[in-house]
């Protein structure tokens, strides 16, 4: 069975040269790491709803009040980042990309994990001043992204698994007409 209840069929991400899985998180500028970590906050205070996540909601709330002002910075060297990548036109190809990094961290099969690191994300930003909050961001990302990395390594393992299965006992047979998979 796929980890986590994930379907039998997801489209991972490839291994980039380094061994890492490519991801929206990997070979960005520290800006984009800023606010790829507060897109990740995002997500967790609204996915994030198991009480044992509770303390997610508040701490975004302080995280967006506290830094505020340097998220608005961020904000706009991202788009000027974007700017100098495509041009007038930047906004479109953006906020793809930030779709992208919003379904990334919504991956329902490691919602849990990904909640579990949010939480302890968040719970490492106290007293963090807004002038260290790219390099919090740089070694706080990766907290979050390993998650999906770890995931994505069970399914390949899962693939090889069934892969072996079906080599020395033959792939399930499929369901007849008007019946369901097991």
């Amino acid at each position: 069975m796929p980890p986590a209840g994930a379907s039998d069929n997801l489209a991972i991400p490839p291994l980039d040269a380094g061994g890492l899985r490519q991801s929206v998180n990997r070979g960005i500028s520290p800006t984009q790491m800023v606010w790829n970590l507060r897109s990740a906050f995002n997500v967790a205070a609204l996915n994030c709803s198991d009480p044992k996540h509770a303390e997610i909601l508040p701490r975004y709330k302080v995280f967006l009040k506290a830094y505020g002002k340097a998220l608005t910075a961020m904000n706009r060297k991202v788009d000027a980042e974007f700017k100098a990548r495509y041009g007038a036109k930047f906004t479109a190809p953006r906020e793809a990309y930030m779709t992208s990094v919003y379904n990334h961290f919504a991956l329902p099969p490691v919602m849990n994990e990904f909640c579990n690191a949010a939480l302890a994300v968040t719970g490492d930003m106290a007293g963090v001043k807004p002038a260290e909050l790219e390099a919090f961001a740089l070694r706080s990302l990766p907290s979050i992204e390993v998650v999906y990395d770890d995931f994505y390594r069970r399914y390949e393992n899962y693939r090889l698994d069934l892969a072996e299965w079906n080599a020395k006992y033959g792939p399930p047979p499929a369901p007849a007409a008007g019946q369901t998979a097991p």
